[in-house]
């Protein structure tokens, strides 16, 4: 009587881990992306996202982490998030499929830490007419990683690089977005629009003499070939952390909130450092024999006036009413 017994026994066993295993997250394994080198700051940061990810929701996702534009430049992979063939990724975005993308590095929108705090957080009209803008584009956006204020760097030193209205008679790359472009012309460049992934190409065969579109963080991979770095604070350089709206729709409220929370928290632990981080990389570049031409108040006054007199009327026909907005935003604050 035993034997039958047991067979019983195992069988329930069996009928339970079968149906609790039915009613179980599957386990998924997404790949993301983003635009540094293994062992970078982002790097780190964004395996710390993918373990609280994958310990929160008891493994039912996890994930592969590409660095280093292994997916593609940074507008590639916008497009394949959005066609879902990545989950997610962190970085800018692109301004092909919707010029009003734009709004998100506004030159000269902000030029202190504490203006990019208040205009780059969730409740902020910026992050909330992005969102509308991308739903088009079947992404969402989560949070995001705050980086630097942007500059530029060269292979030699410019005609007065304090004064915006001052032909400096030399070629730099710019990213293929039209706010950058127009821009490097209101200083006194001549803009080559290239991808980051052919900028140090075209440092090395001289195609170009500089860049505009990053900052000290980005340029220290090529303080072997540029000789000059202005602090201009041209923009304010966000790194979006975002994934494919339909993927996210099908998750679960739990799976939702576990990837929110972690995506807040690596936006609120890289505040605490980035201003840091971002003297840090300035100190580095003088390091590695880069000579910092410093721009005092004045002066960053000088072409942001220049700028918001003849780019930003622009970029509000671009953008439309949310730019009127997003800047009222940041003026009354």
């Amino acid at each position: 009587m035993k034997k039958p017994l047991s067979i019983t026994i195992l069988c329930c066993m069996a009928i339970t881990l079968l149906v609790s295993e039915s009613f179980a997250e599957p386990v998924r394994t997404w790949k993301i992306g983003h635009v540094r080198p293994t062992g970078s700051v982002i790097d780190r940061d964004v395996g710390t996202f993918a373990k609280n990810v994958t310990a929160d929701t008891g493994g039912s996702v996890r994930f592969e982490i590409f660095s280093g534009n292994k997916l593609g430049d940074y507008s590639i992979v916008q497009e394949r998030v959005s066609f879902g063939e990545v989950e997610m990724f962190v970085g800018p975005f692109g301004t092909a499929a919707d010029r009003r993308l734009a709004l998100a590095f506004t030159p000269f929108l902000v030029t202190t830490w504490e203006q990019a705090r208040r205009l780059y957080s969730p409740s902020s009209p910026l992050l909330e007419h992005m969102g509308k803008f991308l739903e088009s584009q079947n992404i969402k956006i989560l949070g995001g990683w705050p980086v630097y204020f942007g500059g530029i760097a060269l292979t030699e030193k410019p005609r007065n690089p304090d004064d915006p209205d001052v032909s400096k008679k030399m070629i730099i790359r710019v990213p293929p977005i039209r706010s950058f472009e127009l821009t490097a012309k209101q200083l006194g460049y001549t803009p080559y629009p290239i991808t980051w992934m052919y900028a140090k190409s075209g440092l090395r065969t001289g195609m170009v003499g500089g860049l505009i579109g990053g900052g000290a963080e980005g340029y220290k991979g090529l303080a072997n070939l540029v000789r000059y770095y202005l602090p201009v604070k041209d923009h304010f350089e966000y790194w979006f952390i975002y994934i494919n709206l339909e993927l996210w729709n099908s998750l679960s409220q739990k799976e939702q909130q576990s990837i929110k929370q972690a995506a807040e928290n690596m936006e609120m632990q890289r505040y605490r450092h980035a201003e840091d981080d971002e003297r840090a990389s300035i100190a580095e570049l003088r390091k590695r024999g880069v000579e910092v031409l410093e721009m005092n108040e004045a002066t960053i006054n000088r072409m942001r006036e220049k700028v918001k007199r003849n780019i930003w009327p622009i970029l509000r026909e671009d953008i439309g009413p949310a730019f009127d907005e997003v800047v009222n935003f940041v003026e009354k604050g």
